[in-house]
């Protein structure tokens, strides 16, 4: 039984998404896969720009100054696609729940999915765990999956970076 099928996965998903956009239409499905959703995805007239915006107004929850307004901003969302939860066992997969309608265009899906997933992430890991790489110029989306709650940075890349800049501003007198 999958318990939260919507959770991780989303959010992870959405700031894949968010720090590396895919060109197209394609290169969109193609990640959803990389991250596990197995579904087919109905097409639609600007499926690509209109999955732009789903980002784009995710990424206004991601830099919400406050925990009241990144709620705010979710609620607003997820009510947009508001559908009742339903029991599926699509593809053999077992059964898990689903927040969505069946047979949606992709900007739809990633809607439901990423807004659900991104409000289980918030109240089962803390309100805190979303938001922007610590290291300038940098501005990826960080989504803190660490056990005790304190990743900072999108890769160890730019927590290197920030870690020599610190010991050279520490290091000139």
């Amino acid at each position: 039984m999958h318990l939260n099928p919507y959770g991780e996965y989303a959010v992870l998903l959405a700031a894949s998404l968010a720090n590396d956009w895919p060109a197209d239409r394609a290169g969109i499905e193609a990640r959803t896969r990389e991250f596990g959703m197995t579904m087919e995805f109905r097409e639609a007239p600007a499926d690509h720009a209109r999955s732009r915006q789903v980002i784009d107004d995710w990424l206004r929850v991601v830099d919400a100054a406050d925990p009241g307004e990144r709620a705010a901003l979710l609620n607003a969302q997820m009510a947009a696609v508001a559908a009742y939860p339903r029991l599926t066992d699509h593809d053999g997969e077992g059964w898990h729940l689903h927040y969505r309608d069946d047979n949606q265009v992709l900007s739809a899906v990633l809607r439901a999915v990423i807004g659900v997933g991104t409000a289980l992430h918030l109240v089962t890991r803390g309100m805190h765990r979303l938001g922007r790489c610590a290291s300038e110029p940098c501005a990826n989306v960080v989504v803190d999956v660490t056990r005790n709650g304190r990743q900072r940075y999108c890769s160890v890349r730019c927590a290197n970076r920030a870690a020599v800049r610190r010991h050279r501003e520490r290091a000139v007198p």
